[in-house]
């Protein structure tokens, strides 16, 4: 099974990623990850560690001669901003000045501080923080983007675009760009539309002299995804439910929607369930076309050949330069929250972080339906499927 972990804190030596399952003989470069680091790194409204921050992934283990192995990949991305907290984030213990620098006893209203010293009984919310910061997903896009170079082996591809940050909403166009992220890259707030990004620089230029963050809603798209990935048989097995689960595991997303999402509730079902016509030319749908599109991509937890389209929400960062209202843990007295280095907003990012979610999850669910330890096994069985779809006539 296709799984990942991560290891490593913010302001540590380095962050690890080990991807286990992965296919032999799959061609890799670190180059395919350092470029969705980078696309992670980017976005309007950064705060000053993207400055610092160059990443880069080291390949340890499991690939050899630009291709995987089937064993276990580990990458590790060093931090460049460990060289000013090596004192207060050395492992060794401090015998003569037990108490580090920069601890934090007054937790962030929003932030996991406060319930992360009580779970694990620390007197330090930097002991909980430094792991529950957004830099972990670092390696979860490294991660990703060996899953998104498996899915181009089989024609799929992804990506994404912020529809809407701190009040301000976005249109999509007509017609999605054929090269949806070269597009989107291309904008400081990765948004398709030029006249919401202006408005949405204002307001993030404004929530920052105010010392507040914003939240928004990034898109992910996924496309050339085939029929038949995930299940209806188990609830653990449906492919939306998994999907939805990784998106709400980034950090500060509070919700997901897919396809038409909430809106589907407040409509009548002929204008929710999207109608099918019979379409030869649209193999991997099993020769059959929605007219529209309405179901984000999937139907009863299994996907059935169009795009999968999925919403995520974020909150605004709870790290606020005006800090809100808080206790004091030594003491229990009303006090102001930590205010820690941050940005105002990361919405643009976080769409990346859902691309590499995204990208794990359907390559998990890929692997699944048609197994194989070699690149070449895969295609076979994937083949085979595709032309069974085709071969499909009136049966």
């Amino acid at each position: 099974m296709l799984r990942f972990t991560t290891a490593g804190e913010s302001h540590g030596p380095a962050l690890v990623a080990i991807l286990e399952g992965m296919v032999a003989g799959l061609p890799l470069l670190a180059a395919d990850v350092d470029t969705e680091l980078a696309r992670r790194q980017q976005g309007y409204g950064r705060g000053r560690r993207m400055k610092i921050e160059s990443d880069h992934a080291e390949l340890l283990s499991g690939v050899r001669a630009g291709q995987t192995l089937g064993s276990p990949i580990a990458m590790l991305v060093h931090n460049r901003d460990w060289k000013n907290w090596q004192e207060i984030m050395d492992p060794a213990p401090r015998d003569n000045d037990p108490e580090r620098k920069r601890a934090v006893t007054r937790p962030r209203p929003g932030h996991v501080d406060l319930s992360g010293m009580l779970k694990y009984d620390r007197d330090d919310a930097r002991d909980v923080l430094e792991r529950a910061s957004a830099r972990e997903t670092t390696a979860r896009v490294a991660a990703g983007a060996i899953c998104r170079r498996f899915l181009t082996e089989f024609g799929i591809t992804l990506g994404s675009h912020v529809v809407h940050i701190g009040g301000v909403d976005a249109k999509s166009p007509a017609k999605m760009p054929a090269d949806l992220n070269a597009v989107a890259d291309s904008s400081p707030l990765r948004t398709l539309d030029g006249v919401a990004e202006k408005a949405m620089i204002a307001r993030i230029d404004a929530a920052k002299a105010d010392g507040n963050t914003l939240g928004g809603v990034a898109e992910v798209i996924c496309d050339g995804v085939p029929v038949g990935l995930g299940s209806h048989v188990s609830w653990d097995r449906k492919l939306d439910g998994r999907l939805a689960a990784a998106i709400m595991s980034i950090p500060a997303v509070k919700a997901v929607e897919i396809g038409l999402g909430v809106e589907s509730a407040h409509r009548k079902g002929s204008d929710v369930h999207d109608e099918i016509d019979a379409d030869a030319r649209n193999v991997k749908a099993g020769g059959v076309r929605r007219r529209t599109n309405r179901a984000g991509g999937m139907e009863g937890g299994v996907s059935n050949g169009e795009q999968i389209v999925i919403r995520a929400a974020m909150k605004p960062i709870s790290t606020l330069m005006r800090p809100l209202g808080t206790i004091e843990m030594k003491t229990r007295e009303p006090a102001q929250a930590v205010a820690e280095r941050s940005d105002v907003t990361a919405v643009p990012a976080m769409g990346v972080i859902a691309e590499a979610m995204t990208a794990f999850v359907v390559a998990q669910a890929l692997l699944e339906k048609f197994g194989g330890d070699s690149l070449k096994e895969t295609r076979r069985n994937y083949d085979n499927y595709i032309q069974s779809l085709s071969d499909r006539k009136g049966r």
